[in-house]
């Protein structure tokens, strides 16, 4: 009893104290933390609140950026297109204001802001820094935009360069640092990520991350299956190394070109030095073709006497001495003369396989479909290539859905901004349809495998969300004509092979056509342990057009603004699931309608065609909230292309019908 009086005496108390409104938005944010300091904890549910615990609510901070230069404290500074997610915890006594006043020390300064909250505009106080306080302590680091990344980044060179031959100072145990680095790319991608505008990452945590294993191939030399194989994988460990090391070197010694070449943080931060890299390699593929001979022949794998390490430091030493900066600067430039952004989020994946439809497993067995050069990439895990492909979002896809087994036999994908397959994490590689048309086609020419199909993604607005309608089947042939692998017959009828042969059908839960789909997509692994969400901005949804055969030296730029078009002014939704077919006796007639038109194709009407390009141009002419964001000779230019594909086609089919 008398210690519940002593409570509710201290309770009174604090109710006659000043009171203060607290805008909380770096470590504050964590309960325990605020508890220590204040004495206090908060809660988001008013059902909660009692002497000891504050109400707290979501708030944003306008005209505000958080940074955190030395990677330890967040500051605000004014920043007039930002703003800074956080909470107002409210209420908080004067007592425990000096004590938070003591805690966040000499650096900030406590001023009153507006902050906006569900309830609308809230005063509350706020730990604020200004420019000249953060260049008298940061210089000017605070300015830049990866300040986070970099920070850890040197972390884990420091964590390293103790693990890996400390204390020497030499060449050779630089390169092994490097070549240590390359196999942990992974670990260092999931780092940065899972803490993007998050508290700084803990050294026990750095430490628990990085030190694994170091990848081996050992094992597979006395494999017996995987024997025929192992020379050919190596070669593509050695080539993505390469890749790898131009990406870095662009990056490090071009930093301020490709600030100007990136838009926003939405993007894949990557996807300009990733493209620059593919150029440079690809243009140079006799030279690489020699290094990759060289490593075999320096390193038989026959001998079982070099690991994994032993030819991704080969190839990290090889990178610094075939990397020209003349070329990467050419690279560079042209890409920026180039540059056509937009304003739609855009994304690829890029299938592969040298056995075509027949890559799955299943259909391996049932065909004695034989890949005599990756089998079917059963062992890209063992040769660390989810780790070394990373940059261009490399998986291997079975189609089962799962991501349990190591060894999948399946097509090889590519995705650039996949950031983890396993927590489904991606950005939009980026909005501009040139850059995208580019990487499609850098990416088929540094694979020596096959080209198979293409899916391209499209992020949807707010607006369009749940408000998607089915495409008219006049406008869904229109897109087989334009991208569905339209083919010559060995009788020379057409046909639209990618339909035709039922690649993109499916029968799991009953027949559906994998043509579109809505999903979501996230981009930022940490949740909010307060709000236990993630950011807002992170979750996006896309809709992703799978119905497109990828070939070599193809120009997708067209198709790209064709279907971005389409998306903004006609908003398609799922096409065909099985939902929809079950249900719908029109779509169900409407199926069968296209797919016996698949395998013998007759003319469009003009007026389909009319209305067709008449919608993509009026999604593109309104890209910007009802002006045009390319120029009007892009989007012609783009209309005319797909116009003229379409009329051709009709008059294909008019010779054939002769």
């Amino acid at each position: 009893m008398e210690n519940k009086n002593a409570k509710l005496k201290n309770y009174r108390q604090i109710m006659a104290e000043g009171k203060n409104n607290l805008f909380v938005y770096g470590s504050l944010r964590e309960p325990e933390i605020f508890k220590s300091v204040s004495g206090f904890g908060f809660t988001l549910k008013r059902s909660k609140v009692d002497g000891e615990t504050l109400f707290a609510q979501a708030a944003l901070l306008p005209h505000y950026r958080k940074v955190s230069p030395d990677n330890v404290y967040f500051y605000a500074v004014v920043g007039e297109k930002s703003r800074i997610e956080g909470f107002v915890i409210y209420d908080v006594p004067d007592a425990a204001m000096a004590e938070i006043d003591k805690y966040e020390g000499k650096r900030y300064d406590r001023e009153t802001v507006k902050v906006n909250t569900a309830d609308g505009l809230v005063s509350a106080e706020a730990y604020l820094v200004t420019h000249e306080s953060m260049r008298k302590h940061f210089g000017d680091r605070f300015h830049v935009n990866l300040i986070h990344e970099l920070w850890l980044r040197k972390r884990i060179e420091k964590f390293i360069k103790k693990r890996t031959r400390p204390g020497e100072r030499t060449a050779d145990a630089e390169l092994d640092r490097r070549t240590e680095r390359e196999l942990l790319a992974t670990t260092e991608r999931d780092l940065v990520i899972s803490h993007y505008n998050a508290d700084a990452v803990s050294d026990y945590y750095l430490a628990r991350e990085l030190n694994k294993p170091r990848p081996s191939i050992k094992h597979l030399y006395d494999y017996e299956q995987a024997q025929p194989f192992i020379k050919n994988y190596l070669k593509l460990v050695v080539k993505h190394t390469l890749l790898n090391q131009f990406e870095e070197q662009i990056r490090v010694r071009y930093r301020f070109e490709l600030d100007r070449m990136e838009v926003s943080d939405r993007y894949f931060k990557r996807s300009i030095s990733v493209l620059a890299a593919l150029q440079m390699i690809n243009a140079n593929s006799e030279v690489v073709k020699l290094i990759v001979q060289d490593s075999s022949k320096v390193m038989p794998p026959d001998k079982g006497k070099y690991d994994l390490f032993n030819y991704v430091k080969y190839a990290v030493r090889a990178a610094d001495s075939i990397f020209d900066r003349r070329l990467a600067r050419s690279c560079l430039e042209r890409l920026r003369s180039n540059l056509h952004p937009g304003l739609m989020p855009l994304g690829a994946e890029v299938e592969l396989s040298n056995l075509g439809y027949k890559a799955i497993a299943s259909q391996q067995k049932s065909q004695n479909a034989v890949d005599s050069v990756y089998d079917g990439f059963k062992y890209f895990h063992d040769f660390g290539l989810d780790v070394l492909s990373w940059k261009l979002g490399g998986y291997i896809d079975d189609h089962s859905g799962s991501i349990d087994r190591k060894r999948r036999q399946g097509f090889l994908e590519l995705a650039p901004g996949r950031l983890n397959v396993t927590r489904e994490l991606s950005r939009a590689a980026t909005a501009d349809p040139w850059v995208l048309n580019q990487l499609i086609n850098e990416i088929v020419t540094f694979y020596d495998v096959s080209p198979h199909s293409l899916h391209l993604s499209f992020q949807l607005r707010k607006n369009q969300i749940g408000n998607q309608k089915l495409l008219p089947l006049g406008f869904v042939k229109c897109l087989f004509v334009l991208g569905g692998g339209l083919e010559q017959k060995n009788t020379g009828r057409l046909w639209i092979s990618r339909m035709g042969s039922n690649e993109i059908t499916q029968n799991e839960y009953g027949e559906e056509l994998f043509f579109a789909r809505t999903s979501k997509r996230q981009w930022y692994m940490g949740d909010d342990e307060i709000a236990d969400k993630p950011p807002s901005q992170a979750t996006t949804y896309i809709q992703q057009y799978k119905f497109i055969r990828l070939k070599k030296n193809t120009n997708y730029e067209p198709m790209i603004l064709c279907l971005k078009g389409l998306q903004l002014a006609y908003n398609p939704s799922d096409y065909l699931t099985v939902e929809q077919l079950r249900y719908s006796k029109r779509l169900r007639e409407q199926y069968r309608e296209l797919k016996n038109w698949a395998v013998e194709p007759s003319k469009i009407n003009p007026v389909v065609i009319g209305r067709f390009v008449n919608a993509v141009q009026k999604g593109l002419i309104n890209e910007g909230h009802h002006r045009p964001v390319h120029e009007l000779h892009y989007i012609d230019w783009a209309l005319n292309t797909i116009d003229v594909q379409l009329k051709m086609f009709n008059e294909q089919i008019k010779m054939t019908e002769q």
